[in-house]
């Protein structure tokens, strides 16, 4: 039986289910409905009380609940004018998710229900459907996200000493030998993963979404899964699969552990988009709630404008849409202590009926926000509307997903032609997308591979994708990947195959840590990971995906260890100002030479050179940085995509001299004493000398 209750006016803000002493505040957003029915649910599902809430402020509609308390399961059912036409998709026949709800009990099951229309009809989504969804959708729950923090400090590591690991929260310990529990956000935070991320090197994790989100009907029905976690439907709720006891507070204890060691934990969010689908999708939450408010409709307001490919985008011309969007982020850093955020198909989030616009609601908000300004933001600067690829227009603080360096890398090393003034961009920090509006040259976050795409093994061991597990005859996923095999696909017994793939890595994880900007590491890259040559494995949740840490390649884990220290020792190579050959005040040198091997500086016809595969660069201080924080040495490399060289050393004082210190030739190197004029840079290889007190 349900307890005692009464039902008062309650108040508008916040929206949600508010937990207090008395009892629960209910508020939620619909400006075109016209009755709003909270449902209360029993502990074993059952639909126990139902209140039309009496008020309605600001198209906020609430009230007061006493003598119900957390744990209490909830949902609502919207009631006004079926219009599809119209872009209206009520139905009370529909049980609601609230959009703020902090827990759910679980994931929809798939069944005719779930729509609002009757399947299979003809003019289907016209149709209107009577059957009752609520045992089929999960519960929202209300909780109490009171959480004994202690003295959890984040640690907000500055964007130029960071180093990103993205990885999936399930995928990153199933098979890890000790970690426990597997699959959970608390084996994400357990004693051997924090040892591990330490020893590595790496300061920050960032988790594919980890908001509730569903499992595709298409997927379900071939038995597949949605691994990924792009088709969210709770922008407050962590997802219960990775909860092992459905409990919010074991992701805020993996947040707590991973700080204790000096790791953030910065979230893959979906905010262009929800789990909806377009017409013909389910209505779980939004749709239902109020259509003509949360998603972008068509001129024809039947149809969904699908700038993000998954049928529907979100409205973010709605100041409460927006206001949704701005609660959740601050939710997540506020309540659950989260560091930072990477926005999914970011542009989407900044284009008005207009276009991409850097003044967007959204932007404009962001940049003005007490509490977001002290996270890290991180842009996909892209997505498939008009307009949609932006790469270099966000402003700041944003930092953004840079493909640019992914691809440039990958052709250099391969051999294509002409690839050098590609290199030479993407190592000094992509200046030509990204240094201006006063931004920073770590606003460039390089990668060479991510979830969506080749692991780095699978970079130097395929060049075909093999997605036929995904079910969809291997039509998906990228055609071209500027990848290599070395002349067998897949795994190879080949001896000089095996080493011209660990020399092909080496170089590859080389460039992305010696660049200027903010590296990010795909999770098992640092130790050969591999796909099986799947590039698109979002609906692979098996060992396909999962990382194998049995068959680790210890060699080249300790190389990445290696070169992560080696690029903290040295703020030459992670410094905030762009390198544009300027001089300095101090010595009057310029920051930054462009060499051939035979010392000569660069020429327009050598940058033209499309047979050229190698370049020297050396580094110093930028010009500008002011003298507590310049760094008064220099770095040569030279970047060898060719045959063996004989390269001229630049002059130094007389009181410093050059230390070979990395040769990708080789696994491991002592640092070497360089005595000039010249020395040999091996085939396919990388040299970095450092001038060093004689």
């Amino acid at each position: 039986m349900m307890q005692s209750y009464k039902v008062t006016e309650g108040r508008p803000d916040p929206l949600g289910a508010i937990l207090d002493e008395e009892g629960v505040n209910f508020a939620i957003f619909s400006e075109n409905a016209s009755r709003m029915t909270l449902c209360l649910f029993s502990d074993d599902g059952e639909e126990q009380l139902l209140i039309d809430m009496p008020e309605r402020e600001g198209f906020i509609w609430h009230c007061h609940v006493s003598g119900v308390s957390a744990g209490q399961k909830y949902g609502y059912r919207a009631h006004g004018p079926y219009r599809p036409d119209e872009g209206h998709r009520f139905n009370p026949h529909k049980l609601l998710m609230d959009p703020y709800a902090k827990k759910l009990t679980g994931h929809p099951i798939w069944n005719p229900a779930l729509m609002s229309y009757e399947v299979g009809t003809k003019r289907a989504d016209l149709t209107y459907s009577t059957l009752d969804s609520a045992p089929f959708m999960p519960r929202s729950v209300v909780v109490d996200p009171t959480f004994d923090w202690g003295d959890d400090r984040p640690p907000r590591t500055r964007r130029i000493n960071s180093v990103y690991y993205e990885a999936h929260t399930k995928g990153l310990t199933m098979l890890h030998p000790t970690a426990a529990p597997k699959g959970y956000f608390g084996g994400v935070a357990s004693d051997p993963m924090l040892d591990y991320y330490t020893d590595l090197g790496i300061t920050a994790v960032e988790l594919l979404p980890v908001h509730a989100f569903i499992n595709d009907q298409f997927l379900v029905d071939k038995g597949l899964t949605n691994y990924w976690g792009y088709q969210s439907v709770g922008f407050f709720a962590p997802d219960p699969r990775y909860m092992e006891r459905g409990d919010i507070a074991e992701f805020q204890g993996m947040v707590k552990r991973l700080h204790s060691v000096g790791i953030e934990v910065i979230l893959d969010v979906v905010y262009n988009h929800t789990g909806e689908g377009g017409e013909l999708g389910p209505t779980l939450s939004f749709k239902g709630l109020d259509n003509a408010s949360y998603y972008r409709l068509a001129k024809d307001k039947r149809y969904y404008i699908n700038d993000t490919g998954t049928g529907n985008t979100i409205n973010m011309d709605h100041p409460m849409v927006v206001r949704m969007i701005m609660d959740s982020l601050r939710y997540w850093v506020e309540v659950m202590h989260v560091d930072g955020f990477r926005f999914d198909l970011c542009a989407t989030l900044g284009r008005r009926a207009s276009g991409f616009d850097t003044n967007s609601a959204f932007f404009t908000a962001i940049k003005q926000d007490p509490v977001l300004k002290k996270v890290k933001l991180i842009a996909e600067p892209w997505d498939i509307g008009p307009g949609g690829y932006q790469l270099g227009a966000f402003p700041v603080p944003f930092q953004e997903w840079n493909d640019k360096f992914r691809d440039g890398i990958r052709r250099f090393w391969r051999g294509d032609p002409g690839r050098v003034p590609d290199l030479a961009d993407r190592l000094t920090g992509s200046a030509l997308q990204f240094d201006h509006s006063d931004r920073a040259a770590t606003s460039s976050v390089n990668f060479v591979t991510a979830h969506d795409g080749y692991t780095l093994e699978d970079t130097v061991s395929y060049i075909h994708k093999h997605n036929l597990a995904n079910g969809e005859n291997n039509m998906d996923g990228h055609n071209e990947n500027y990848s290599a095999n070395f002349g067998i696909e897949g795994p190879s017994k080949d001896p000089a195959v095996q080493v011209a793939r660990a020399r092909r890595k080496r170089n590859i994880m080389a460039t992305l840590l010696l660049s200027q900007g903010t590296p990010m590491i795909l999770a098992g890259d640092e130790f050969g990971n591999s796909q099986g040559g799947n590039n698109n494995a979002y609906c692979q949740d098996n060992e396909i995906s999962w990382l194998n840490w049995t068959d680790r390649d210890e060699t080249f884990h300790a190389f990445t260890k290696h070169l992560i220290a080696f690029r903290k020792k040295h703020p030459i190579l992670r410094q905030r100002r762009f390198l544009h050959s300027r001089e300095r005040l101090t010595d009057g040198r310029e920051d930054l030479f462009w060499r051939r091997a035979d010392g000569q500086p660069m020429t327009q016809a050598d940058w033209d050179d499309p047979e050229r595969k190698h370049i020297a660069v050396e580094m110093r201080t930028a010009s500008g940085t002011p003298e507590y924080a310049a760094a008064e040495y220099t770095i040569f490399m030279v970047f060898n995509a060719g045959p063996a060289l004989s390269v001229v050393i630049p002059m130094l004082p007389s009181d410093r001299h050059w230390e070979k210190q990395i040769d990708t030739s080789v696994n491991f190197l002592d640092p070497v004493t360089v005595n000039g004029p010249t020395f040999m840079v091996d085939p396919d290889t990388i040299t970095v000398l450092v001038s060093v007190k004689s």
